[in-house]
């Protein structure tokens, strides 16, 4: 066999085969066997039919025509394989020679994956949040502190942003009654958001004994009609800022040590967002780099991989397509073009960390390869034989391995990038290690309230990083639950009660439920 290849427009190359007769001989033997295996002729027992009645029955231009389909795609994977193609799309091939008989050539026009260019990638520079909190964000760190031990005072006046209300909520559709969704005694914080749409605007300025009706979205894109009763409207009192507050709200004596203390978790809450967002915006800063156009056939390839794991993601959760649209207030168009969206980001970012391997001498070697095996056997609890046995049998060995050399490359990148503040100075690496972790070298797990908010801060780089994925964010699955009525409220624990309830309450209960 000898194959050569020509490039084409649009990231393509024809690749010519030829493949002497000689050559053939061998699939001819292997048709005709699959052939005598397969014909039922009257007379003969399966695949006991003679080689020369089948030839005779078939006629020699049936036979080679079946020769020629069997070696095509034989002679086009080794073509492949010794011109080193990474292909990306099915090919499509014209026999031009060798159909009826002498050497057999055809042509391949096939896609293949560019090689981009990542010009002055030695020279990034990313820019991280400050490390170091300031006096305004500790302060607010001690008010949501103090709001958690805030006392509840009741008044007279209109209720208003901050206020604590207690509520007898009925909900109906149409004029019909839903029982289910009705709930008495919700402790509601005013402009939380956490009642229904539009519940805080009818809400504010109400009194005591108002009962205040709307309309507001139910998640079917239906309206749902509520009646709300206010039974009591109480104030948040908040405790003054001093040493008794900061023995009764934390394990500290004094309130410069809880300060201390809050300042220091603040410290390692933005280093773990700077590790985290380092990644993030590193790739960012690279994919910029890349001017070249992306196949569109990657990208679609990739967005309907996108859209395979919604789906699956959907279906766990017991979620209808049409539910979660719904819910996050789009329509099947916008859901599709986020989805190419981000997937064209993710293409450009595997062809921009491709072509840094390639530039910094990246490889994977079979240790990497096997540790990784090891890893995966361990999630899938197989044997690391039987998961390498199964990704040689799919094919996806060769993927397998461009996965990890990207990630090396990512690796490198992470390592090389040149880190900045917002004020434009630069921050030194080791900075970026936790107190508890700079003699191991790496980022210390947190645990407790760091781990909360360590989850909060890295919130926006993995929303980045998540890109279409975040279409199914719990966040938006709360608005949908928010909007189908009064059935989620807000508790407020925490919160250390005075006064009592107040009168004319119980003659405006009767009307609420006529």
């Amino acid at each position: 066999m000898r194959a050569s290849t020509v490039p084409l427009e649009g990231h393509k190359v024809k690749i010519t085969v030829e493949v002497e007769e000689e050559e053939l001989s061998a699939v001819r033997e292997d048709t005709v066997l699959r052939l005598t295996l397969e014909a039922r002729l009257p007379g003969f027992r399966p695949g006991k039919v003679p080689r020369r009645v089948l030839e005779a029955r078939l006629g020699r231009q049936t036979i080679r025509d079946q020769v020629v389909a069997e070696a095509l795609p034989r002679y086009y994977e080794e073509a492949v394989e010794e011109q080193q193609l990474d292909v990306i799309a099915q090919p499509e091939i014209d026999v031009t020679s060798g159909k009826e008989d002498g050497p057999l050539v055809f042509d391949a026009v096939v896609e293949v994956r560019p090689q981009v260019e990542i010009p002055g990638y030695e020279g990034l520079v990313v820019t991280l949040p400050a490390l170091e909190p300031t006096d305004e964000e500790l302060d607010a760190q001690v008010d949501r502190l103090r709001d958690q031990f805030a006392t509840l005072t009741d008044v007279e006046r209109p209720a208003a942003a901050g206020d604590v209300l207690t509520l007898d909520v009925r909900v109906s559709r149409g004029g019909r009654p839903l029982p289910d969704l009705d709930v008495e005694d919700q402790t509601y914080e005013l402009g939380s958001g956490n009642l229904a749409e539009g519940a805080d605007v009818q809400l504010t300025g109400a009194k005591v004994g108002d009962i205040v009706a709307f309309a507001t979205p139910a998640s079917d894109g239906s309206e749902l009609e509520l009646k709300v009763l206010v039974k009591r409207v109480r104030e948040k009192v908040l405790p003054a800022v001093d040493d008794a507050f900061a023995s009764d709200a934390s394990e500290f004596d004094t309130l410069a040590e809880l300060r201390d203390d809050l300042r220091g978790r603040l410290r390692r809450t933005r280093r773990l967002q700077a590790n985290m967002e380092l990644r993030e915006r590193a790739v960012e800063a690279l994919i910029a780099l890349v001017a070249e156009d992306v196949p569109a056939s990657l990208v679609d390839h990739e967005r309907d991989h996108l859209a395979a794991s919604l789906a699956a993601r959907l279906e766990r959760q017991h979620i209808r397509l049409g539910e979660y649209l719904a819910a996050t207030g789009r329509d099947e168009a916008s859901l599709v073009a986020e989805l190419a969206e981000q997937a064209a980001r993710q293409v450009k970012a595997d062809l921009a960390l491709r072509a840094l391997a390639a530039a910094e001498s990246i490889e994977v070697d079979e240790s990497d390869l096997d540790e990784e095996i090891v890893r995966l056997a361990g999630q899938a609890g197989h044997t690391p034989a039987e998961v390498r046995d199964a990704f040689e049998r799919e094919g996806r060995l060769a993927g397998l391995r461009s996965d990890l050399r990207n990630a090396k490359a990512l690796a490198w990148l992470v390592e090389h990038v040149g880190v900045e503040d917002d004020e434009g100075n630069p921050i030194d690496r080791s900075a970026l290690l936790l107190e508890d972790a700079a003699q191991s070298g790496a980022p210390a797990a947190p645990d407790g309230a760091d781990a909360e908010q360590a989850r909060e801060a890295g919130g926006a780089a993995r929303e980045r990083s998540a890109g279409a994925e975040r279409s199914a964010g719990a966040e938006r699955s709360a608005g949908a639950e928010r909007s189908a009525g009064a059935a989620s409220g807000d508790a407020r624990p925490g919160f250390a009660e005075s006064g009592s309830e107040q009168g004319g309450v119980h003659v405006a209960a009767e009307e609420l439920t006529s």
